[in-house]
């Protein structure tokens, strides 16, 4: 379908604006300007937020209203693993608290390229190991758990869904019980830039091939590293014994065919995967909810999605 009204404005205005390229600039001029982009949603009010340290890695906890224990859903930004943070994801995190009435524990992990592969994932399995370990001092019901995230962050929720399975197949008591994936137009292959989406969406549309080229070539430089199924999920040998899993892609995404082909895989390994692909969207939907009125039905589907699976 046509690229939806609201987006082929917001494009045109985006572009009338001069001003270097996210590839141009250096990291730190990037990550201010995406907090620019992504202030907290302060308007989107929650029972509690409160900031923690969860075995190291910042975190910051979003309660909702009423008398819990509540759902735990761990929250992992976008930002290419470069760009993004706590402020970032603030409005996504008090949507999802709000709207799926759950327990949301958004992760600061390690930026790159300061901090190159693994350390993001690391971060964020180490957050999602303390959180359900102390479940039941910040609300949350441990038997209950999600792992979330949009574009660089669906590919951490994806890889600490598969982390936590493999530790938990080598014996780890610790290892966390992931009940839910959600990915939202997730990164999963550092390798493959030669998709239909990639040569069809790779410039014009916010997110481009270039930039892209630009996260990686922080994250995970090297070839060996791109190839890790916890760089590149779609890569992984095994995808059995996964959670359940909803992959939201966006039409006008340069990562649409290797989000849905993630979840093609999953199916094919016998994980029960959904995938919804939003006609006429662009890549960065997920939070845009408040700002951009075709953004709203795909959040709104998130949260129902995690409380079907969490209160069931």
């Amino acid at each position: 379908m046509p690229l939806h009204p609201e987006y082929e404005a917001m494009l045109a205005q985006m572009a009338e604006v001069e001003g270097p390229a996210l590839v141009d600039m250096p990291v730190e001029a990037g990550r201010e300007m995406y907090r620019t982009m992504q202030p907290e949603a302060l308007d989107v009010p929650v029972a509690a937020v409160t900031d923690a340290s969860a075995n190291g890695v910042p975190v910051r906890i979003y309660t909702p209203p009423g008398e819990g224990p509540f759902p735990l859903v761990m929250m992992f930004h976008g930002g290419g693993w470069v760009i993004g943070d706590l402020v970032t994801a603030d409005g996504q995190s008090r949507e999802v608290c709000r709207g799926a009435g759950v327990t949301v524990v958004s992760v600061d992990y390690r930026l790159a390229p300061e901090h190159r592969f693994p350390a993001a994932a690391d971060d964020c399995y180490a957050a999602t190991v303390w959180a359900v370990q102390n479940a039941g001092h910040i609300g949350a019901d441990a038997s209950r758990v999600a792992v979330a995230g949009d574009s660089a962050g669906g590919n951490l929720a994806a890889v600490v869904s598969q982390m936590a399975r493999d530790k938990r197949r080598a014996g780890a008591a610790d290892a966390p019980n992931i009940r839910f994936q959600l990915l939202v137009y997730p990164v999963t292959d550092g390798v493959n830039f030669n998709t239909a989406s990639y040569r069809d969406n790779g410039e014009g549309y916010m997110l481009t091939a270039d930039s892209m080229h630009w996260f990686w070539n922080h994250y995970a430089p090297e070839p060996a590293e791109r190839s890790n199924p916890y760089a590149s999920p779609l890569l992984a040998d095994d995808l059995s014994d996964l959670p359940e899993a909803l992959v939201m892609t966006a039409e006008y995404d340069p990562l649409r065919d290797e989000g849905e082909a993630y979840a093609t895989a999953l199916a094919n390994a016998g994980v029960t995967a959904r995938c919804q692909r939003y006609g006429g969207m662009i890549h960065g939907f997920f939070g845009q909810s408040r700002v951009v009125g075709a953004a709203r039905a795909p959040m709104d589907d998130a949260c129902e999605a995690l409380r079907d699976a969490l209160y069931p």
